[in-house]
């Protein structure tokens, strides 16, 4: 019969004996993770050794792989390179948070054009702050790469922007961007892009950028990204500073991101068409914190939240051809008069505007320091519909233009609650009438106001 000292003699013997055998099956584990078609980078990795020789071998795994089509992994370390131009089929993995990138300095890290497929994941790279030469806009270049792959990738301290895509497609996703000089995220004349999912933050002249060099289709998705602390280092009014920003760029979707602390807006769409703003947090904008301006035509704006701000949501810029919005279901609260810049025209302090063509329709506003719905500016006014709207706490809740020239606009259907002067014409920033909601508005031929209510 087995003794109680046996059986503990035998349990022990069996523990060591697994312990043993623990390193033989990570051993035959990693050697099938090989089987399955990766390659090791070999690289050595010697904190303060010089990087020349990891370039060079760098560069042959990398052709070596591409040639194969078999991904590159960097086990975990630091790796010091510059100058490293990707390969077409290029698949580098390393382990989130443990794989490191640093740039030496030579005046550009990683660069790709005219490839078919890039691929990045699990690497953390940052450029240390250093020089990068003129044609390159950032720690990432890639020029006319038919598919970009990054995810789970981190990018710091770059000197210009932190990802520079032009001419290019793919999915940047699960990224944390920070400490760009200039914009976090960079992209120009785009093809099939989606942002997804990233943390862009800190970065010195913007967040995520969609751009193009002439007015014309763009089709970016721009989804579920976190921006935040977004500054203006080089100064103007709007050019700088915001956390995501359209230019010329058509039919692309921002939605469901959440976007505080920029210097200007929140969201910006200058000269874009077809833009769908929906379903975002906009907190603590420095300027207008949703803005879609100048040469646009169909943007729909709606479901989004604006928290703290200069003024809330404008649709404006009819004189530059701006036109055509449905403004809907969104909640502005806090508009303050205090902008970054000194007021011009209408200045700051309110909640929703729009000049040409455009619904307003169903939205929320609560406290604005100056308007809380301003339709037109100027002669700057035409087809301007304000239907079944809440405004309260604000010295006019909304302010329509009747300055010579201005087209029609419809109020009708919307409540209004500690707003000392409920509807009322104006000409530019002077007010032309008394309280409409009252009666009046058949003085002015352009406005049809009915059916309002103060409470």
């Amino acid at each position: 019969m087995p003794t109680r000292r046996a059986f503990l003699r035998t349990a022990l013997a069996g523990a060591v004996s697994g312990l043993a055998l623990a390193p033989a099956r990570a051993e035959g584990l990693f050697r099938e993770a090989g089987l399955r078609g990766s390659i090791d980078a070999g690289l050595p990795v010697e904190p303060g050794g010089r990087p020349e020789g990891q370039v060079r071998r760098f560069l042959r795994v990398l052709a070596d792989a591409a040639a194969r089509g078999k991904p590159v992994f960097l086990p975990p370390g630091t790796y010091r390179l510059s100058g490293i131009e990707l390969p077409d089929n290029t698949d580098l993995v390393g382990v989130p948070g443990r794989t490191r990138i640093e740039y030496t300095g030579d005046g550009r890290l990683f660069h790709a054009a005219g490839a078919r497929r890039i691929r990045l994941s699990g690497i953390e790279i940052d450029g240390m702050n250093r020089w990068l030469q003129e044609d390159v806009g950032g720690l990432l270049h890639f020029s006319a790469v038919e598919r970009v792959e990054m995810e789970d990738c981190a990018l710091f301290g770059s000197a210009r922007n932190g990802l520079h895509l032009e001419g290019s497609g793919g999915e940047i996703r699960a990224c944390h961007i920070s400490g760009a000089a200039e914009a976090g995220l960079y992209a120009v004349e785009s093809r099939g892009l989606a942002i997804r999912d990233n943390r862009v933050e800190g970065c010195g002249n913007g967040g995520i950028l969609v751009h193009r060099y002439q007015p014309g289709e763009d089709g970016t998705l721009i989804s579920g990204n976190r921006v935040s602390r977004i500054l203006a280092r080089s100064g103007g009014t709007g050019q700088y500073g915001n956390g995501i920003n359209l230019f010329r760029a058509g039919n692309v979707t921002i939605s469901d991101n959440h976007v505080e602390d920029c210097a200007f807006s929140a969201i910006r769409a200058n000269s874009a068409s077809g833009v769908s703003i929906t379903g975002n947090r906009c907190l603590r904008s420095g300027e207008t914190a949703i803005y879609s301006e100048f040469a646009f035509e169909g943007a729909v704006i709606s479901a989004n939240t604006v928290h703290g701000a200069a003024n809330g949501i404008s649709v404006v810029n009819f004189n530059e051809g701006g036109r055509l919005a449905s403004i809907t279901g969104n909640v502005v609260r806090d508009i303050t008069a205090r902008g970054p810049y000194p007021a011009t025209d209408g200045g700051f302090g309110t909640a929703i505007s729009a000049e040409a063509d455009s619904v307003l329709s169903g939205n929320a506003v609560d406290g604005a320091a100056k308007w809380g719905l301003l339709l037109g500016w100027g002669p700057y006014l035409r087809n301007v519909v304000a239907s079944g709207n809440m405004v309260r706490n604000a010295p006019v809740g909304c302010a329509v233009s009747v300055a010579e020239g201005a087209g029609g606009a419809l109020v009708t259907g919307n409540g209004f609650s500690d707003t000392p002067v409920a509807i009322a014409g104006f000409r530019w920033n002077e007010q032309a009438s008394g309280d409409l909601i009252a009666g009046g508005a058949e003085a002015f031929a352009n406005l049809t106001v009915e059916r309002n209510r103060i409470s």
